[in-house]
């Protein structure tokens, strides 16, 4: 069983937060039901991408195998069989369907989302990881996509300005995550990413300054016309230290993913936590 839950990776749940997003920032945290509704949207959007994560140590079986890190995996290492996986995927995918269906009745909006996010991740592991710049959109579009799949559920429109700052913040965590690979890669003289070839440290490094520099103009711009709370422009230069510190782990001993970056630094965690603390006061109590 506790192969299996690995094989979940649970911990990466922390990202489908961003589901919450839309109806925090609208104000209607407290209105209605509304927070039940997201929790089971949370649940089935987790299941849904737990079940990405099997089809994807599937497919990338044989090198991850050969990955310092990854050849621990369930699939990789032969905890668990591939048959075996393909059934808990399954498994994976009706639990989450049943979720939405207590969410919202299977509204065609949330269902549209979810069924978006699902396709183009198996695009993904099925050959479009292997095409540079598509490789990278489509990681960061799986971060919007919760964004919108979470405004469906609690029928709030999104800003756009919120839209841009997510997708530009994405860009740069997926481009850090695929810089640092890069590095692995050469340092190691193992080619565990096809698409690897494709990029260079210089070129990657200068679309992660762009990604992040868009990011927070955009997020300046939110704040300071669009929020409900006029005070949220001064969660602006909290927004650039969280920034300045993941970059600082990001340049050392890491393969940069997102998830891993967080929950590995206490500074950061707790930047992140004060952040959460201020928009909670500035949007709900001040």
């Amino acid at each position: 069983m506790k192969s299996y839950v690995k094989l979940m990776r649970p911990q990466h749940w922390v990202k489908n937060v961003l589901i919450f997003l839309p109806v925090f920032f609208n104000g209607s945290v407290f209105k209605g039901n509304v927070m039940g509704k997201l929790f089971l949207g949370f649940l089935a959007f987790s299941l849904c991408a737990s079940l990405i994560y099997v089809i994807n140590d599937i497919c990338d079986v044989e090198k991850d195998r050969m990955h310092e890190k990854k050849k621990y995996r369930p699939i990789a290492s032969g905890e668990v069989s591939i048959p075996a996986a393909v059934v808990f995927a399954v498994v994976l995918g009706v639990c989450s369907e049943l979720f939405l269906y207590l969410a919202d009745g299977m509204k065609s909006g949330a269902n549209v989302c979810l069924i978006l996010y699902l396709v183009l991740n198996i695009a993904y592991s099925s050959g479009l990881k292997n095409r540079p710049i598509i490789d990278i959109m489509i990681l960061a579009s799986g971060f919007v996509i919760r964004v919108l799949f979470g405004a469906q559920i609690s029928n709030v429109v999104p800003s756009q300005w919120l839209i841009l700052t997510i997708m530009m913040f994405s860009l740069y965590m997926g481009l850090g995550k695929r810089r640092n690979e890069w590095r692995k890669s050469t340092e190691l003289g193992t080619e565990t990413r096809a698409v690897l070839k494709y990029y260079t440290y210089e070129l990657l490094n200068r679309y992660m300054l762009v990604s992040m520099v868009l990011g927070l103009v955009f997020y300046a711009y939110w704040c300071a016309g669009i929020t409900a709370s006029t005070l949220m422009i001064w969660t602006l230069p909290l927004v650039i230290a969280i920034l300045m510190k993941y970059e600082m782990i990001i340049e050392t001993d890491s393969y940069g993913d997102p998830v891993d970056v967080l929950l590995s630094d206490k500074y950061l965690i707790a930047l992140v936590l004060l952040y959460v603390i201020l928009i909670c006061l500035f949007m709900y109590v001040i």
